[in-house]
């Protein structure tokens, strides 16, 4: 597993660079945002860790670059901003998951993990009907993550939008909690932080709906279905 970390600071670099060292992660490290960019794009990762705050190009920007362009690489941002709006920003330009400075590495590892762990998944060797679905709208493909909408292709999905996607598809107007998305999509508890699913719904229906085929209903006081 490749990771390239963009973060300026050379004492988070190296202890984020001792954990990945005993999970057998390849990491490499650049302190600067135009320079992370540059060698984002010169080869393919397995995930992106972003700073917040960083020279040459804030980390929220380059993320917002990043899906501008469609690259679809899993994105997890480091931040020392706490406050609930910056959270919500780091997730509306694409952003899969974000963790909050001071943190423990042992907390960003198991994120590393349940965020690439459904997009590793999908490239193993299975069964290609076992990962196709078709509907009314929608015609998608776990194995090569492909989505088309009335069979025009959907491009521009993250890694975790296409997860939820997949799932809802699969759970055709049933109703989920917020905190069973969490569970089944994200797969370990945000510790209560349940706008991470409203953003990722927001996302979503910006995506793949019109006002004529809104396909994600809100339930009040419940959560989410998926109905066509």
């Amino acid at each position: 597993m490749k990771v390239l970390v963009v973060e300026d600071n050379e004492s988070v670099c190296s202890m984020i660079d001792m954990f990945f060292s005993k999970d057998g992660i390849s990491g490499e490290f650049v302190h600067d945002g135009l320079k992370g960019y540059e060698r984002f794009k010169s080869e393919k990762w397995d995930l992106l860790i972003l700073d917040w705050m960083l020279p040459g190009i804030d980390g929220v920007t380059l993320c917002r670059k990043i899906r501008d362009e469609k690259y679809t690489v899993p994105i997890i941002m480091l931040t020392a901003k706490d406050s609930e709006s910056d959270q919500v920003l780091g997730l509306e330009m694409g952003a899969d998951d974000y963790v909050t400075k001071p943190f423990s590495p042992l907390a960003l590892m198991a994120r590393i993990k349940a965020v690439t762990r459904r997009y590793q998944s999908s490239t193993h060797n299975q069964v290609m009907v076992q990962n196709v679905i078709k509907t009314e709208h929608f015609h998608i493909n776990k194995t090569t993550r492909e989505v088309l909408l009335q069979g025009k292709e959907i491009t521009n999905l993250t890694p975790k939008e296409f997860d939820l996607l997949y799932y809802f598809i699969q759970h055709p107007k049933q109703v989920f909690t917020r905190e069973q998305l969490l569970e089944s999509v994200w797969g370990y508890s945000f510790y209560g932080d349940e706008r991470t699913v409203d953003v990722h719904i927001k996302r979503l229906r910006k995506k793949v709906e019109t006002p004529s085929n809104p396909f994600f209903h809100t339930v009040w006081g419940v959560g989410y279905k998926f109905d066509e």
